[in-house]
């Protein structure tokens, strides 16, 4: 049996881990008490019966473990990405869904995650709509409604399309202009801006303030590859010292099945020592 990670640990990286609402994926995650918790969900989690069932795990952590929990809304629904406008069906569950998530979060006081931009392909989102600058437009108009709707209980995940990513200086001055609450994933910030690091950099800075919770995860900066923390080209030594100290974090790399979650746990003692190391050099040199 693995040892428990117990809190409180010093430093502000925390031990963030991400489930669906699975016993088995619970009983997995939690026996190492993490700090943050981040539930999966999917279009199934949605009628009736598993909606409770959710509500109950959610509850069942936040009595149990911790406080600080994210309930991840989903990407898709029967294969098509939920982008507003695209496809009717897609488009009432993308409505109904959210509205469900964002009433359970207000009643638990939990957040609710949602994305800035689903589609997976910008050449695509640009075909659908009159104009990359009309996408984007309808992007914020949605963005703008959820955030008045959720009273505190949203933030926003940015995407690796030019409809709503990170590092763009034009689109990130729209977002601050908006003091939206958001999610930073790192590997979908760097494979948005073609693996270089040094914007990825200027926009983890610009943002910071603005960041509330981070996905943890390398990459290489081609494809959304979802690496461990140190498997690619992500320089996590000068990332560290840029990362929001108040925001929550998780490690949201997939082991191969979803039981286990090593490559969170292993990503997790890589960043904390760097951070270990960081402190104790920055103690020698007092």
């Amino acid at each position: 049996m693995t040892q428990l990670i117990m809190r409180p640990r010093p430093g502000k990286i925390k031990l963030g881990l991400k489930a669906s609402q699975a016993p088995a994926q619970l009983m997995d995650r939690l026996q190492y008490r993490p700090e943050v918790f981040e539930f999966f969900t999917s279009a199934t989690d949605f009628e009736p019966e598993a909606f409770q069932t959710l509500k109950t795990a959610v509850q069942f952590v936040k009595t149990t473990v911790t406080e600080q929990i994210v309930i991840h809304h989903p990407m898709s629904y029967q294969g098509v990405h939920l982008d507003p406008h695209r496809e009717a069906a897609a488009y009432q569950f993308l409505q109904t869904s959210t509205a469900q998530l964002l009433a359970l979060a207000t009643e638990l006081d939990v957040k609710v995650l949602v994305h800035g931009g689903y589609g997976s392909d910008s050449g695509r989102l640009i075909d659908e709509y009159e104009s990359l600058q009309v996408a984007r437009d309808v992007v914020f108009e949605r963005l703008d409604n959820l955030v008045r709707q959720a009273s505190g209980h949203v933030v926003i995940e940015n995407g690796v399309t030019a409809s709503f990513m990170y590092g763009n200086p034009q689109l990130d001055e729209r977002i601050i202009q908006h003091h939206y609450p958001l999610v930073c994933d790192l590997s979908h910030v760097f494979i948005a801006l073609h693996g270089d690091m040094e914007l990825t950099m200027l926009a983890l800075k610009r943002l910071a303030p603005l960041i509330q919770h981070y996905h943890l995860v390398d990459s290489m900066g081609t494809r959304h590859d979802s690496l461990p923390l140190g498997q690619g080209l992500i320089d996590w030594q000068r990332v560290l010292p840029v990362l929001n100290p108040h925001a929550t974090m998780i490690y949201e790399v997939p082991d191969e099945t979803d039981a286990t979650c090593a490559n969170m746990l292993s990503s997790y003692h890589y960043l904390r020592a760097l951070e270990l190391r960081s402190i104790e050099g920055g103690q020698a040199n007092d």
